[in-house]
């Protein structure tokens, strides 16, 4: 699925942008209207539905279906020689409650590949957190089993957040998507692939992980910093630009609304009218942005498509 834009705009599959000496290449399985308001939202205020339905938003918006554009893709970050992937999607042929994500062939383990990242050349597979759409191309089926889709790769997986939905406290949000647990991550537990970490672990000089509990026990943001530039690839803090204007705001996705809450203005104080690029896991092209504030509140400013390479 891609989504045309107002501007005729079509999101690209694949692009890359630097920070630093590090290349980030974004590989997108899916981009469409997605999430109704009040199915993601429940919390928002007539006020804040109503400036999004009637303000700037074509972006990430799309007022014919009143439905957020959500584009699920994956990171594949090269630092010092490593290729680690953040976050992995979907994936294919799975069994899952969402319609859209119901047994997909969206092909994006071909799309990594063809973009330039085998999956056999890959080092690290980092998942921010283990929701439906972040750990699905983890494993794919061969031979009737599913198998590690990385297999040179090592798998970190967060302590805290795979304690969780191992545990009895993620069996409702399992129940609600289908078990991906059983398909994406018990193979990899299994093949002996995964690595243990702490939320603060650290992959090359350049990249680490920082524990950003909340929208997820375990939720880790991936942080880069090479030379004087620095970027953040935030998961799921933010589903929306909204929630960067509104960063009280949770989703009904989240399994502590107010711990989400309390992470994610944390996170817009710290880095508000700050050079640091933002890297939401679902907002669509150009995806990444700088946190703004001035007279007018805060907001999320994508940064000129230019800056970008298509691929």
């Amino acid at each position: 699925m891609t989504h045309e834009f107002s501007d005729n705009t079509v999101q690209p599959m694949a692009f890359e942008l630097k920070v630093g000496k590090v290349v980030i290449t974004v590989v997108v399985e899916s981009c469409a209207p997605l999430l109704a308001l009040g199915e993601i939202f429940p919390d928002a205020t007539e006020e804040m539905l109503a400036d999004i339905r009637t303000g700037d938003t074509d972006a990430w918006f799309d007022k014919s279906t009143d439905k957020l554009v959500v584009a699920i893709q994956g990171f594949v970050v090269r630092s010092e020689e490593k290729t680690i992937i953040v976050d992995t999607c979907v994936g294919d042929c799975k069994s899952r409650v969402r319609e859209a994500f119901d047994h997909a062939t969206q092909g994006w383990l071909k799309r990594l590949a063809d973009s330039g990242t085998p999956p056999e050349q890959v080092d690290f597979v980092v998942s921010t957190h283990f929701h439906v759409d972040h750990v699905g191309g983890n494993t794919r089926r061969v031979e009737g089993r599913w198998q590690p889709s990385f297999p040179n790769a090592r798998y970190l997986f967060v302590d805290a957040e795979l304690d969780f939905w191992q545990g009895d406290g993620g069996a409702a949000g399992i129940a609600r998507t289908g078990n991906y647990m059983d398909d994406s991550i018990a193979p990899i537990l299994e093949a002996g692939l995964a690595d243990i970490v702490s939320g603060d672990h650290r992959i090359t000089s350049e990249v680490r992980l920082t524990p950003t509990p909340g929208h997820s026990p375990g939720h880790v943001c991936v942080v880069i910093e090479s030379g004087d530039d620095r970027a953040i690839l935030s998961g799921d803090m933010f589903h929306s630009p909204l929630q960067c204007r509104h960063p009280a705001l949770s989703t009904r996705f989240c399994d502590d609304p107010a711990k989400s809450a309390e992470t994610r203005i944390a996170f817009v104080e710290q880095n508000v009218n700050r050079s640091t690029l933002v890297i939401p896991a679902h907002f669509p092209f150009p995806t990444a942005g700088h946190l703004r504030c001035d007279a007018t509140g805060k907001r999320f400013m994508f940064i000129d498509p230019r800056e970008l390479t298509k691929i």
